[in-house]
């Protein structure tokens, strides 16, 4: 077993000029990890979204939600560079971009904690989704051989362990550079269930022989349920559109030229245009299939039972999706606090130095103490919160309101005005400024009715 220091190790032929890793990164490659990182649990709530915000509703919030999402991604691309966006200092995290333009402390700081809770968050959200996954692969198999009236109640505990020690081994991949692989396998999984969601739907509309749903959505006893749960609908929306918080560590894998910031926008604009088309497919057709009967998750909720093995391969292919899009969420988190505690403690051995093992049948590997201890802690802590709060909608509407307006819209809102130089009251900044205003009434309402439904899953 041999030491290595970790800038001996960055030195084998992988840095560029200024000892960053090597960026190989394409157009496509690109595409991927935005896919990855947006069809994610979030498509799962959608058809329970369109439901109770109806026929009118449902569709104009996906597409309102979609416009949202490039514009937001097309602002934080050209914050890469600064000040320059074509030549400028790079700004390789969310981060990075928000201290160097707009120059404040406080606001970076308050960009950081909301930045890092999200994506801790988000990997909270994707261990209940992956055991709801593996739980209803076992209830599919269940009912298909009991019948579907059969008591078949099994727990998620024992998978959210079972995935949280999956996560500990493959948060050990060093960083971004080294996931393409992982992000390609993943966009190709969530392309699969996704595809099984919509044909599912749609037999279903075709085997009820008739579209069902209303223009108003599911009926409530009351209209203070239905602004609840039409404020949930659209928090879990917003969890499942936004990735601005990764677009800078995604834009930091492409070579260049062309530039980044171009090859990002196309990028956002294929990504964001695929996944809009899968997100009103299933969204639309899962209303369409059971109305005011639309389950939470579409593939989990048991409004399909047959064919049973093709429920459980679009499970299998959403547990396979979401340990890459666990990673892709997570890598950025880790490779803050790495870089952190390496400037903080430069001469500390645990924290900086790599230790080459050999086991046999494999390839040698290097292992840092400090980097297996954090990420393996981090790991347990989601996986442990999961298990305390495994309520899939409600968690998701949380988090999608929470986050939506402080990271997706304004931080990149006010980097933009920095980095073009933008004045007040011009023209520009006006409508900036109404469209923030407008986001900003979403996450608050977003935020009332997904809190709600938490406290109140918790509490029955």
């Amino acid at each position: 077993m041999a030491i290595q220091h970790p800038l001996e190790s960055a030195s084998n032929g992988s840095c560029d000029d200024d000892g960053h890793p090597l960026r190989t990164g394409t157009l496509w490659s690109c595409v991927a990890h935005i896919i990855t990182a947006v069809i994610g649990s979030g498509v799962l709530s959608l058809a329970w979204s369109t439901a109770h915000l109806g026929w009118i509703g449902g569709p104009v919030s996906l597409l309102c939600f979609a416009i949202v999402t490039y514009i937001s991604s097309f602002l934080v691309s050209d914050c890469y560079r600064s000040p320059d966006p074509i030549t400028g200092t790079r700004n390789k995290s969310y981060m990075d971009a928000v201290k160097v333009n707009l120059n404040s402390r406080k606001k970076t700081w308050f960009c950081g904690l909301l930045l890092y809770f999200s994506m801790f968050g988000t990997g909270i959200a994707y261990v209940i989704t992956t055991a709801t996954s593996m739980r209803a692969i076992q209830r599919s198999n269940c009912y298909h051989k009991e019948g579907h009236e059969a008591s078949c109640e099994y727990g998620t505990s024992l998978y959210m362990l079972l995935f949280g020690l999956v996560q500990i081994v493959a948060s050990q991949i060093p960083d971004f550079h080294n996931m393409e692989w992982l992000s390609v396998i993943a966009a190709i999984m969530s392309f699969a269930y996704s595809f099984i969601g919509l044909g599912l739907g749609f037999a279903k509309v075709i085997e009820n022989g008739k579209i069902q749903g209303s223009l108003t959505g599911v009926r409530t006893s009351n209209v203070a349920d239905k602004l609840w749960l039409s404020f949930q609908a659209l928090g879990d929306i917003a969890f499942a559109y936004p990735y601005s918080i990764i677009v800078l560590e995604v834009q930091d894998t492409l070579k260049s030229p062309p530039p980044e910031n171009q090859t990002m926008k196309k990028a956002s604009m294929i990504a964001i245009f695929v996944t809009t088309f899968f997100y009103l497919c299933c969204g639309c057709f899962g209303y369409a299939a059971f109305g005011d009967d639309t389950p939470g998750n579409l593939l989990t909720g048991f409004g399909f039972y047959e064919p049973f093995w093709l429920i459980d391969f679009a499970n299998a292919c959403i547990v396979l999706h979401l340990v890459g899009g666990y990673q892709v969420y997570s890598q950025p988190v880790f490779a803050v606090a790495e870089r952190w505690s390496t400037k903080k403690y430069p001469s500390s051995g645990f924290v900086n130095n790599f230790y080459t093992i050999k086991v046999p049948l494999l390839p040698r590997f290097q292992v840092n103490p400090f980097r297996l201890c954090f990420r393996t802690v981090y790991v347990v802590s989601t996986t442990a919160i999961a298990m305390i709060f495994p309520y899939f909608n409600q968690v998701l509407g949380v988090l999608g309101a929470l986050n939506f307006w402080p990271l997706t819209i304004y931080f990149p809102v006010e980097m933009y005005f920095v980095q073009k130089k933008i004045g007040a009251w011009t023209k520009t900044w006006v409508v900036l400024r109404t469209f923030s205003l407008a986001c900003f009434l979403v996450t608050v309402v977003g935020v009332i009715g997904s809190v709600e439904g938490l406290i109140s899953a918790k509490l029955s």
